[in-house]
């Protein structure tokens, strides 16, 4: 059973891209749907078997790596942890697949698509099961090379090209400190395996490594790199300028990245990593401020933003902070209960945005949209539950993750917990902002839109409501029915999933901060949403009157090209590069001294040198007396003098010499 999990999405996805030209849009839609609704299956009742009765479940598989002192199977690890991922991507992969059949339906390239998405979902599987880093790895570079081809579906379209390019890319800077993190790990610890790397991180608390000059701490050394990896899977400020532009894939694809997949491998392996983190309190102190920054950094952004994927994409960015900084307060438990209510209102979010977008024509932009919600009601109902969800108000899923949170880091006591608070608080005004103006632009306004479109809009098919109805009811209630399992006091939900020190644990003094505190979020949110609603119904000359101003006009700028993020490492660092790689790198180097000292270099000197000694070949006997006797002169003045001894014996007068030659030669050829 536990295997089959792995198995059957890998076996569908080889099914349909295999055989997909003749399977047909219709059998390769029911194979890969069978394989994830049997792999969705299967992930309940190892819920129910590890998560509810406690009997985790350790596999060790056939033999993969054996190099000198390296050793590794193919191993898989069932705890706590991995059940509720499993139960989280499996379900809403199935629901993404269901959904994904009618709206790729005209799609000539439907099997690839079915089988991308499978095996998306498969690679995913492995990286949540896998019970060693170097599988883990394994899976995180297959989910990182399926979102290139997820995102880069159209690859007729240029955007889709550079989205799939950038993705790539940024990703590639996050790998890289998670590979060297990795190298670390297995060059102290000696092993990569889980259990074998947390038992020993206690005891190697204080060992110091030599690291670019410096004398580090090893574990804090080891908790960045796996925090870089972090980044850049999950769209943390700095590598996080991927996240919106992968929008340029179909909706699908946006809705498996942003809810089950991708994004949350990042705080998946923050969480799988947390014995490491809890021994270096600095590195939980710069995951807190990367988490919180980027909370308050994409909800910002988001609030201006017109293209509707791309508001709920940064919504994504902004929650993705929160489970971030959650982590960095040691509240793991926390950041993953966030994280698998989120799972399911983004979900419903984005296929609802896609039905919006299927209906109205394929046109993304909120301005071009209003008055749907008497056209598209059940849509518009769907929207409103995911992004009430959204913003937290109370007694909906979003609600009981998100202000636990908060709560939790309040409850810390410290500079960096604060800070992380009223930065959330902050992102919790702008998120309710932002999805109220999505939901009165895009339903509640005046028609905007051409009129042949707009009239003709309607609710999709049965194959795209579905999935939302049932996303809506886990949006709903999925937080109040699992809250005192995943969080509350003395659970035992986790076991030895999650290791957290005592002082460090913070949910008892989160039961005593004061009530006006506990409510601060629920009164943010629900001033922002007043605020966003009163604005654009009652005030819409006061928002174009701001947009006249220089002052407005400047903020509306910074906020729309996202804090300029892209203009900086266009214009500043990548131009720079470019440059440089051209003037120096491949002038002044590559042509410059690798060519002269190089073959060609070689050629020209032996050719120069061979065209003078052909003119010494005169025919003159009177000049070939000479040159015996200067040779002969020479020989013995340098005898006398020990020549060759003396350029044995001092390597200096023998270094002036030989760059003198090369100096004269290189003149000589450059003349040439």
């Amino acid at each position: 059973m536990y295997l089959s999990i792995i198995i059957i999405p890998f076996l569908g996805s080889c099914l349909a891209g295999g055989f997909g030209r003749y399977l047909g849009p219709y059998g390769t839609s029911l194979i890969t749907i069978f394989s994830m609704a049997s792999a969705a299956t299967l992930s309940c009742f190892v819920f129910y078997e590890v998560g509810l009765s406690s009997c985790p479940c350790y596999i060790k598989g056939i033999f993969w790596i054996s190099s000198e002192y390296f050793y590794t199977n193919w191993g898989f690890l069932f705890d706590s942890l991995t059940a509720l991922m499993l139960v989280i991507v499996t379900i809403i992969s199935m629901l993404v697949h269901i959904y994904s059949t009618e709206y790729m339906s005209h799609d000539p390239c439907l099997p690839r698509f079915m089988s991308y998405l499978s095996l998306f979902t498969a690679f995913m599987v492995v990286l949540v099961t896998a019970d060693n880093y170097i599988q883990m790895f394994f899976g995180w570079e297959g989910i990182g090379l399926t979102s290139f081809l997820l995102i880069n579906f159209w690859f007729t379209r240029l955007q889709a090209n550079k989205a799939a390019i950038k993705a790539m890319l940024l990703n590639r800077l996050g790998d890289f400190g998670l590979a060297i993190g990795i190298f670390l790990i297995y060059l102290h610890f000696q092993s990569l395996d889980y259990d074998s790397v947390f038992a020993l991180s206690s005891l190697l608390e204080s060992r110091k490594v030599f690291f670019f000059l410096f004398d580090v701490n090893l574990l804090g050394l080891v908790g960045i790199l796996l925090f870089v990896g972090a980044i850049g899977k999950s769209a943390q400020i700095g590598l996080h300028t991927w996240l919106p532009d992968a929008m340029e894939g179909p909706t699908p694809v946006s809705a498996l990245i942003h809810a089950a997949t991708l994004v949350t491998a990042g705080v998946f392996l923050l969480v799988r990593s947390s014995p490491i983190l809890e021994n270096s309190q600095q590195v939980l102190s710069v995951i807190t401020v990367f988490g919180a920054l980027t909370a308050f950094f994409s909800a910002s952004t988001g609030l201006f933003q017109n293209d509707l994927k791309r508001v709920i994409a940064y919504s994504t960015c902004s929650q993705l902070g929160y489970m971030v900084f959650a982590c960095g307060a040691s509240n793991y438990a926390t950041g993953i209960f966030h994280l698998a209510n989120h799972a399911f209102f983004k979900a419903l979010l984005f296929l609802s945005a896609g039905a919006v977008i299927h209906g109205v024509k394929d046109e993304q932009d909120m301005r071009k949209m209003g008055g749907l919600a008497k056209t598209v009601p059940f849509t518009y109902g769907m929207i409103l539950i995911g992004s009430f969800s959204l913003m937290g108000l109370p007694f909906l899923t979003g609600y009981y993750s998100k202000d636990f949170i908060l709560e939790t880091s309040y409850a810390k006591h410290g500079i960096l917990a604060h800070f992380s608070f009223w930065l959330g608080c902050a992102a919790a005004f702008f998120t309710a902002f932002y999805s109220t103006r999505l939901i009165f632009l895009t339903f509640l306004s005046e028609p905007n839109g051409f009129r042949p479109i707009l009239s003709k809009t309607h609710e999709s098919p049965t194959k795209m409501t579905l999935p939302l109805g049932v996303l809506a009811v886990p949006s709903i209630f999925i937080g109040y029915f699992t809250q005192d399992m995943i969080t509350g006091m003395g659970t035992t939900f986790w076991g030895n999933s999650i290791q957290t020190f005592p002082e460090n644990f913070s949910n008892t003094d989160a039961e005593f901060i004061p009530l006006g505190i506990k409510l601060l979020p629920v009164f943010f949110s629900l001033l922002g949403g007043a605020f966003a609603f009163s604005v654009y119904t009652y005030k819409q000359r006061l928002l174009y009157s701001l947009k006249l101003n220089l002052l407005g006009r400047k903020l509306y700028t910074f906020l729309n090209r996202k804090w300029f993020f892209d203009k900086i490492y266009n214009e500043i660092l990548l131009q720079n590069v470019l440059i440089f790689g051209y003037s120096v790198s491949f002038k002044i180097l590559d042509r410059g001294m690798v060519e002269f000292l190089g073959p060609r270099g070689l050629t020209l000197l032996i050719h120069l040198h061979a065209s003078a000694m052909q003119k010494l070949q005169t025919g003159y006997v009177y000049q070939y007396a000479f040159f015996i006797f200067a040779g002969t002169a020479l020989t013995i003045t340098a005898t006398t003098m020990k020549f060759y001894s003396l350029l044995v014996v001092d390597y200096k007068f023998t270094a002036v010499i030989l760059v003198g030659l090369a100096a004269f030669n290189l003149q000589r050829i450059i003349k040439k």
